[in-house]
């Protein structure tokens, strides 16, 4: 923060190097607001390094992980907020070079200030002592980092997460809707509704901005998503369809070796149903004389004691000249 209160030997035995030049180690901890011998410099100098060592160590960690992905995980390892981060860590704002302004706006605080500061000692160290003591240093700042790193996920928003889950669950995809706005025009902030109504789920995010309160709604409703499932397992598979559950129905109804005196319709109603076809129309059969009147059924059995299905018909109607013929042959 202010001159009296650096202690550059504590921050040194916290790096792991000890400067051979210690103006390189000044001038990389001096913001431009302090003098005109600044660290911007060093920071556009350390950036390269810092990207080529976290890409090895990537390379080497990750073997089965291709381009792109590796590329992702880069972007997000050196992105501000992980080097705010790491020098939160270090306490980095303790040894800061500030002018009087950034003093008093609170500079010594800012993510930016504090990222860019970072990037500076990395490019010192390797001014000071070469390219391999640069490599230790940032290696053994990101090794705590990487172990806590999830390959599949790091780097992708929230709303690519929620989206790649109710995918893989088969789940239809969520809906953002804008609730409400806030504040003056300069400054809103967007409350945003996300519903997933598969699983009758309603969460609210809000941010400086539309993106920003879609993202962090999409992070609830994963959360969300994530706790449903696994109190109900099942709520992501689909369900049997109503035709389905009748086809089976269908099938568990039939008896195999039907007895002899079940009713004709009956098993047309059967076979209807088991092959999956509409009944047949009813057909108007003629009136039955007082010879035909409890006229037995025919049962036909192609199975031989195998337990094959019985097939029951109903015998066919006898003519009226048939049954006068055998009248008279009695």
């Amino acid at each position: 923060m202010t001159d009296e209160k650096m202690d550059p030997q504590l921050l040194q035995q916290r790096l792991g190097h000890n400067f051979k030049d210690a103006s390189l180690l000044q001038q990389a901890l001096t913001h431009r607001s302090h003098s005109a011998l600044h660290n911007e410099r060093l920071e556009f100098l350390g950036d390269s390094v810092l990207n080529c060592v976290v890409a090895s160590l990537l390379f080497e960690r990750y073997d089965k992980i291709d381009e792109g992905d590796l590329s992702r995980l880069r972007a997000n390892l050196v992105k501000q907020q992980s080097l705010y981060e790491i020098a939160q860590r270090l306490e980095l704002s303790q040894f800061l070079r500030l002018g009087e302004g950034e003093l008093k706006s609170g500079g010594f605080r800012r993510p930016s200030i504090l990222a860019d500061t970072l990037e500076a000692l990395f490019g010192a160290i390797f001014l000071d002592s070469g390219f391999e003591a640069a490599r230790a240093v940032i290696r053994s700042l990101y090794v705590p980092v990487l172990e806590h790193v999830d390959p599949k996920t790091l780097g992708k928003d929230a709303k690519t997460l929620l989206q790649e889950f109710l995918q893989g669950k088969k789940i239809p995809l969520p809906q953002y809707n804008v609730i409400a706005t806030h504040g003056a025009a300069h400054s809103q902030e967007f409350e945003i509704e996300c519903l997933v109504p598969k699983l009758d789920i309603q969460v609210f995010g809000t941010g400086g901005s539309r993106r920003a309160g879609e993202q962090a709604a999409a992070k609830l409703a994963l959360e969300a998503v994530q706790l449903a499932l696994a109190k109900t397992p099942s709520a992501g598979r689909k369900p049997r369809t109503r035709t389905t559950q009748l086809k089976l129905a269908g099938i568990a109804t039939i008896q195999p070796d039907a007895p002899e005196h079940d009713s004709g319709k009956g098993n047309r109603s059967e076979a209807s149903t088991v092959n999956g076809s509409k009944p047949a129309k009813p057909v108007k059969e003629p009136k039955e004389t007082k010879e035909q009147k409890g006229a037995p059924v025919t049962a036909r059995n192609d199975g031989k004691n195998t337990g094959d299905r019985t097939e029951t018909v109903a015998a066919e109607p006898i003519s009226a000249a048939s049954s006068a013929s055998q009248s008279r042959t009695a």
